[in-house]
C-alpha cells in the first residue's frame, strides 16, 4: 500500500543520511552483488516551487524554505556526489502576475534563479505553467523541454556525470499542460531524447515531466519508455505535504516521483549503480519508518476489534481467525521492516526515496538566508515606492470609512482594553520582526480595512504619520465606523455589525494555509470576555482556547529554529 507523508513523517528527515552506511540487507546468496557502503550518487528533486522563498510562518509547522533546501543539498554534496533537478513551475506565484505584485515577483524570480545557479547548482530545470506567467521571454534561463514551442529558450537533453555514472536528463510537457500554448508530440520528442541520451552513454535517465495530473504524468512517462526516474510537476494538482507519496510509483522498468508543491517537501533519491538492469526500489530507512507507523496504527485497530470479539459470544469464529491471521501478517511485516529497512536486491541497481519535509528545525544556508532577507528589504522598498502614487479607495457617498481603534476607545474603553490584550494588536509587529511588513503576500491579514473603500493600502500603512489602521482592530470584525463615531454612537449604520459574520475568520485570514489550528469556538474564547462579548464568552463555556490549541501544535512541531536561521 502506498503511504503518504503525514505529521509523523518529520522523522524521515532525520533518517536521510543514515541509510548510506548500511553494509548488508535484503536477499543474498552466492551470486549476489555486494552491497556498497554509500550510494553512487544522490538526486534531489523539486517541482512547482511557484516563487516560494519561505513559508509565511503563521502555521505551527511552516514548510518550504529555500535556504533550508540549499543547506540540505550543500551538505549532501560535501559528503558525496549529488545532482539537483527541478521539473519546472519555479518562478511566479500567480499567473498572470497582478500589476501591484510585479516588482516583488520579478525580484523573487531573480533570487530563485541566482540560488539555483550558485548554491543549488541545478543540473536541469524543466518548464511549467508558473514559469510563463510573464511570457516566454521571462523564463530567464534555458529550460529542459524537448517539445516546447518556438520562442521559448531550451537546452538539449543533458548528460551529467555524477559519482562516475553518466546520468541523462530531459524535460517534456504533456499536451494541454500550458494553457494557450501548443507543444509538439510529447511521446515522440521524449522517445527521441531517451534514444539520444542512451547513444551518448547514459546509464540512468531522469525525465522531468510536466502534466496536469499524476495519472497523465505516469501515462506519458510510460509511453515514452526507458525512463529510470520520472520527476513530475503537476501544476495546481501538485500535492500538499500530507498527500505526498512516500513511495515511488512503478512505471514498467522505471519509477515516478512527485515532490511536494511550493518547496515544502524535497525528494531525495539515493541511487546505487551496480550491474545492468532496471532500478529497484529498496525502500530505505525513511520510508520504512513511516510504513512501520502505519502498520502499528493498523495493529492497534485490529487489537481493538479482537478485544470486542473476545467479549462477544456471538462473534463468528471464522471471521475472528481471519482477523488474527491478518494481525500476524502485519506484525511480521513490521518486524521485517525493522530488521531490514534497506531491502537490497541480489543483483542490479537500486534506489531509496526520502520525502523530506522542509520545516523550521532544519538548518539554513547563510548565503541564501541573507539573500532572502535582502529580498524582503528590497521588495518592500519597491512595493512602497510603487504604491506611493496610489490613493486609498474612497468610500462612496454616504458610506462609512475606517477610523481606527482609538476612535472606538472613547465610548468602548472596556472592549478596547480587552482587545488590546489579544495577539491581534501585535499583528503588524510580527511582520516587522520578519522584515515583511511591506510584503503583499502577508500584509492584508495584519492591518485593518486592507484595500477596502475608506480603509488602508500600502502607501497609508507605510506612512509613519498614518499608522492608525496597522494591526487587526475593532473594524476588522465590526465594519467601518466613521458614521457611528460622527453621530456620537447614537445610531448603528448598516455597515457596522455587532459581531462578525460566522465565516469571516475562516475565509479571510484563518485559512488552512495560514492557521492550521483554527477552530472558531476555541478561538472566540480568546477574543471575547469582560467588556467585549462577555455574554458570548459565558455561552461558549469551558473548553480549549485558540491559544491552547496553538501552543500544543507548536510544542508538537518543535519551537527551535534550525542553525543559522532567523525565520
Amino acid at each position: 500500500m502506498t503511504g503518504r507523508v503525514g505529521l509523523l513523517a518529520v522523522l524521515v528527515a532525520t533518517a536521510c543520511c543514515s541509510k548510506s552506511d548500511v553494509k548488508s540487507s535484503g536477499s543474498g546468496g552466492s551470486s549476489a552483488e555486494p552491497v556498497v557502503a554509500r550510494p553512487s550518487f544522490t538526486v534531489f528533486a523539486l517541482a512547482e516551487v511557484r516563487g516560494q522563498l519561505g513559508p509565511c510562518g503563521c502555521t505551527s509547522d511552516p514548510l518550504g524554505d529555500l535556504s533550508r533546501t540549499a543547506k540540505l543539498v550543500l551538505d549532501a554534496r560535501a559528503a558525496g556526489p549529488a545532482l539537483f533537478v527541478d521539473a519546472g513551475s519555479l518562478l511566479y506565484s500567480k499567473s498572470p502576475v497582478p500589476a501591484h505584485l510585479d516588482a516583488q515577483e520579478e525580484l523573487k524570480a531573480d533570487l530563485l534563479i541566482k540560488t539555483y545557479g550558485e548554491e543549488l547548482a541545478v543540473g536541469a530545470l524543466g518548464l511549467g505553467p508558473a514559469d510563463l506567467a510573464k511570457g516566454p521571454d521571462h523564463t530567464r534561463v534555458p529550460r529542459q523541454a524537448v517539445n516546447a514551442p518556438p520562442g521559448i529558450s531550451t537546452s538539449p537533453p543533458a548528460l551529467i556525470t555524477s559519482g562516475g555514472t553518466q546520468v541523462g536528463v530531459f524535460g517534456v510537457i504533456a499536451n494541454g499542460t500550458l494553457a494557450g500554448v501548443a507543444v509538439s508530440d510529447p511521446v515522440a520528442a521524449g522517445k527521441s531524447a531517451v534514444a539520444d541520451l542512451r547513444r551518448r552513454g547514459a546509464r540512468i535517465i531522469i525525465g522531468l515531466v510536466q502534466a496536469s495530473s499524476k495519472k497523465d504524468a505516469a501515462q506519458l512517462a510510460r509511453e515514452i519508455g526507458d525512463v529510470d526516474l520520472a520527476i513530475a510537476g503537476l501544476g495546481i494538482n501538485a500535492p500538499e505535504p500530507d498527500r505526498v507519496e512516500i513511495e515511488a510509483q512503478k512505471l514498467g522498468s522505471g519509477w515516478l516521483v512527485v515532490p511536494g508543491n511550493r518547496g515544502q517537501v524535497l525528494s531525495r533519491i539515493d541511487v546505487t549503480v551496480r550491474s545492468d538492469g532496471p532500478l529497484v526500489d529498496a525502500i530505505g530507512s525513511g520510508a520504512a519508518m513511516v510504513k512501520i507507523v502505519t502498520i502499528e496504527r493498523q495493529l492497534a485497530a485490529i487489537d481493538a476489534d479482537l478485544a470486542k470479539f473476545a467479549a462477544d459470544q456471538t462473534a463468528d469464529p471464522a471471521f475472528v481467525a481471519q482477523k488474527q491471521a491478518e494481525r500476524r501478517e502485519l506484525a511480521e511485516r513490521r518486524e521485517q521492516l525493522k530488521a531490514h529497512p534497506l531491502n537490497v536486491p541480489a543483483t542490479g541497481s537500486y534506489f531509496t526515496l526520502e520525502q523530506i519535509r522542509i520545516n523550521k528545525t532544519l538548518a539554513c544556508a547563510k548565503s541564501v538566508h541573507d539573500r532572502v532577507t535582502e529580498f524582503y528589504r528590497a521588495a518592500g522598498g519597491a512595493n512602497v515606492k510603487a504604491a506611493a502614487k496610489l490613493a486609498v479607495p474612497v468610500a462612496g457617498r454616504g458610506a462609512a470609512s475606517y477610523v481606527g481603534a482609538a476612535a472606538c476607545d472613547d465610548c468602548h474603553s472596556d472592549a478596547v482594553e480587552f482587545w488590546n490584550k489579544t495577539r491581534h494588536t501585535h499583528a503588524w509587529q510580527t511582520l516587522v520582526e520578519r522584515g515583511q511588513q511591506y510584503d503583499y503576500d502577508c500584509i492584508g491579514c495584519h492591518a485593518t480595512g486592507w484595500d477596502k473603500p475608506g480603509g488602508s493600502n500600502l502607501a497609508s500603512l507605510a506612512d509613519e504619520t498614518r499608522t492608525s489602521l496597522r494591526d487587526v482592530q475593532c473594524e476588522t470584525c465590526h465594519g467601518p465606523g466613521s458614521i457611528h463615531v460622527a453621530k456620537g454612537g447614537e445610531e448603528r449604520p448598516p455597515a457596522l455589525q455587532r459581531g462578525p459574520a460566522q465565516d469571516l475568520c475562516a475565509t479571510q485570514c484563518h485559512t488552512k494555509e495560514h492557521s492550521d489550528t483554527f477552530h472558531l469556538e476555541s478561538y472566540l474564547r480568546d477574543v471575547v470576555g469582560p467588556g467585549h462579548g462577555e455574554a458570548l464568552r459565558k455561552k461558549l463555556g469551558d473548553g480549549p482556547t485558540g491559544s491552547q490549541l496553538r501552543k500544543a501544535a507548536l510544542d508538537k512541531a518543535g519551537r527551535t529554529l534550525g542553525a543559522g536561521c532567523a525565520r
